[in-house]
């Protein structure tokens, strides 16, 4: 990506410095769970399986929707700001183009686009639908609709994950974005208030199809970035594509167990994450995501 040198977005808010990184302890013999009930074994397959979710865990697993919750307060320390690093420019780049995105969509649609705020965090991070540490990754959280990011995650994606690459950090913004979206599509509040009164299986059936059909709003982002002269390089759309392969159920839980529990998935498999993203990547049309809809996904 030719990122450099583009506009960068007005809505972050740099929470990094103020306050100490967590460590994640996993006590012995004993296995991280996730909603899904999957057991797993290292660390690293927690951080992963947190995140592919694309909503705070605290959110879904608690069944909070944040009405009436007010953030708690964090503590101060020496905030940096996006213009020290690259990292933080390269995000604020993104989340820019994702405003000039889905503000043009949704004004076509007679629908204004509230922006949201990018939250840049290091170690750990209140929000309005709970306090998360940086094992939680990326996550959109509704009730105050803000996106948060611990940006170290990235080293992860491209280390550990074997998903390296400019576009795959891009794709992992706008899968977040594409959660904002549902916000105000009435869809995430729907989808929590259904889950409540669901079966574990029905509700990780439910998630799936919430969370296909972000990585589709991802690639209608894709589809007007690739559009733009001198953005998208040669290469990029195939690292977002391994991106979303990289976080599929079925290769998490490969990775984790040797064997996989579909009842369990929540995030989609492989197969069906680069099916969507690659759906509106190719239409660049909203009304082409309906993942509730789809007998196939």
């Amino acid at each position: 990506m030719r990122w450099k040198g583009r506009r960068q977005s007005s809505n972050i808010d740099d929470r990094r410095g103020r306050g100490s990184t967590p460590r994640l302890r996993l006590p012995a013999g004993r296995r991280a769970r996730t909603g899904g009930g999957l057991g797993l074994t290292g660390i690293l397959v927690v951080l992963v399986i947190a995140w592919v979710t694309g909503i705070n865990p605290l959110t879904l697993l608690s069944g909070l929707d944040g009405g009436g919750y007010d953030s708690p307060s964090y503590e101060t320390g020496t905030p940096q700001t996006p213009a020290n690093d690259e990292g933080a420019q390269f995000v604020s780049v993104v989340l820019a183009d994702t405003e000039t995105t889905w503000d043009k969509i949704l004004a076509e649609h007679n629908a204004d686009y509230p922006e949201p705020t990018l939250v840049l965090f290091s170690g750990s991070v209140p929000s309005a639908c709970g306090y998360a540490s940086a094992a939680t990754g990326p996550f959109y959280c509704g009730a105050d609709r803000k996106v948060y990011i611990d940006l170290s995650f990235y080293k992860q994606l491209a280390d550990q994950l074997n998903a390296p690459g400019d576009f795959a950090r891009a794709y992992v913004l706008a899968h977040e974005v594409g959660h904002h979206i549902q916000n105000l599509l009435g869809i995430l509040p729907e989808y929590q208030k259904a889950r409540r009164t669901m079966s574990e299986r029905d509700g990780n059936a439910l998630s799936v199809r919430v969370e296909l059909q972000a990585d589709c709003f991802a690639g209608i982002w894709a589809h007007f970035a690739a559009r733009q002269k001198g953005f998208v390089e040669e290469g990029d759309i195939e690292e977002a594509l391994n991106a979303a392969s990289r976080i599929g159920d079925d290769t998490l839980q490969k990775q984790a167990q040797g064997y996989v529990v579909p009842d369990s998935f929540n995030h989609g498999t492989s197969a069906q994450r680069v099916r969507w993203f690659k759906q509106g990547f190719r239409t660049g049309d909203i009304r082409s995501c309906d993942t509730f809809n789809a007998k196939n996904l």
